[in-house]
């Protein structure tokens, strides 16, 4: 086995470690040394930073004053608090949209159900919780609210995060298996049975998250986990 990874930008690298995040080799709390990463992908600490950047921004990592990075550990709490600002904002956004939408935004959002479906063989992938989470942006970009999108997006931005870390791939596919059934009905015009099916898609979410999962980050070296 080589003793370095290729890599040709800092968006390789980020990529490399957020797959990495998303198959729970880097659990949360994990440190992400600069100069161990310097070594194994072979370039500059400036492109190390600013793959970790990259990663900072997408909320995978948190940059800590006098530690450096540090795989993001969202706490049970926080998350609990988001998935129920979800499902205030959401339910009503559900009956927003099923008022609105138009059959050229129905089209959009199968095609983006079948971008879904085909992520959910890429395991682990973070593309998958992201394709996920942006069908709820979606949702809102038809409603034409900025502000609703804006705070959606920051709100799936921060839930991708933690399903990630805590969803099973099982769960991944009945998350998609429940937007199907919510467009279903939104299609049909029933706004009460759409936003029921937000409010039981979230819940559902919510309550096959496994906090236990990473509770240790592992012992083992950075670079040996990267290596696997």
């Amino acid at each position: 086995m080589s003793s370095t990874l290729p890599a040709e930008s800092a968006n390789d690298i980020a990529n490399n470690l957020a797959e990495a995040i998303a198959a729970r080799k880097l659990p949360p709390g994990t440190k992400l040394r600069e100069e161990a990463l310097c070594r194994l992908y072979s370039v500059s600490r400036t492109k190390i930073r600013a793959a970790l950047l990259i990663l900072s921004k997408d909320k995978l990592i948190n940059m800590v004053p006098d530690k450096g990075a540090v795989v993001s550990q969202p706490s049970e709490q926080e998350s609990r608090e988001i998935f129920a600002a979800r499902r205030i904002i959401e339910a009503a956004l559900a009956r927003e949209f099923t008022a609105k939408a138009k059959a050229a935004d129905y089209k959009m959002l199968e095609k983006h159900l079948k971008e879904e479906r085909n992520a959910l063989s890429q395991v682990p992938s973070k593309m998958r919780q992201q394709l996920l989470g942006d069908f709820h942006v979606l949702l809102a970009d038809v409603v034409g609210n900025q502000v609703l999108r804006e705070i959606v997006r920051e709100l799936v931005g921060r839930s991708s995060l933690i399903t990630m870390l805590y969803q099973s791939e099982r769960d991944a596919a009945c998350s998609s298996d429940e937007h199907a059934a919510f467009l279903a009905a939104a299609r049909s015009g029933d706004a009460d049975k759409a936003a029921e099916l937000m409010l039981h898609h979230l819940s559902h979410v919510e309550a096959a998250l496994n906090f236990d999962v990473n509770a240790s980050p592992a012992k083992k070296d950075l670079v040996s986990a990267l290596l696997m």
